[in-house]
């Protein structure tokens, strides 16, 4: 995901959707709290949302999305919680993958997989080889993730290619590091969506969303649906992207 972001278009249908959305999928235990639910309910809706999601980026004419499923910060969180986090995981791989394959969906993982339990490394697998070949819509999943770590990780790599004689430092610049991050053949998202009202990026695609247009939404995630992006989306398109440059004007 280091390639530049593509350029900007204006509105929401299929032919002038942004290329690449991110999603930050923020207030799952929110939503339950505000309903006095567990927060495994909030969870549990949340991915209902990613179905509806998935399924509007392909009517809408997205080729990329990305969603930030869980971080390598989620670690701190109670066991109960990341016991029911991973319970989801797996029902959905095992429940949905087969139907994202129907769907033409092509699946991938971006983060850190050493540690994981050998069944959550199996499934993950699993989903990436069964829809490698798929093209209707990339799903990019951003699992055990953190851009600080996906970083220093790409930069460990060139520091032991140095090491090893195989690279002059003198080579190595941003499209250098940019190569050697989890998915550099992905380009970088055109929008980056927070749910919940927070907004900040918390360690996701930091890298990536050099140039990307930011839409935080009050609505928590368990409520994003269709509409929802439609209307991210048709901020996206309001907006001028520079490129640290100037917007070129169309003739009159």
């Amino acid at each position: 995901m280091s390639n530049a972001a593509a350029p900007a278009t204006e509105g929401p249908d299929r032919s002038e959707a942004p290329a690449h959305v991110a999603i930050i999928m923020d207030g799952n235990g929110r939503w339950a709290a505000a309903r006095g639910l567990p927060r495994a309910e909030g969870h549990r809706r949340g991915v209902d949302a990613l179905r509806r999601v998935v399924r509007a980026s392909h009517e809408l004419g997205i080729r990329y999305l990305t969603i930030f499923s869980f971080s390598s910060e989620n670690w701190s969180r109670p066991a109960s919680e990341i016991g029911d986090l991973f319970g989801l995981l797996r029902r959905f791989i095992r429940n949905d993958l087969a139907s994202l394959h129907r769907d033409g969906v092509k699946v991938r993982i971006i983060g850190e997989r050493e540690g994981l339990d050998n069944d959550i490394c199996t499934l993950l697998n699993e989903a990436e080889e069964l829809t490698r070949d798929n093209t209707r819509l990339t799903l990019v999943v951003a699992f055990n993730y953190g851009s600080r770590q996906e970083i220093a990780k790409a930069a460990q790599k060139l520091a032991r290619e140095v090491a090893e004689g195989r690279r002059d430092p003198a080579t190595i610049d941003a499209e250098t590091l940019g190569a050697h991050l989890d998915a550099p053949d992905i380009p970088d998202p055109d929008l980056i969506i927070r749910t919940s009202g927070e907004q900040r990026l918390s360690n996701f695609l930091m890298w990536q969303a050099a140039y990307s247009e930011l839409v935080f939404v009050p609505i928590h995630w368990p409520d994003f649906d269709k509409a929802a992006l439609e209307s991210a989306i048709a901020e996206f398109a309001r907006r001028e992207r520079r490129f640290g440059g100037l917007v070129a004007k169309t003739a009159s």
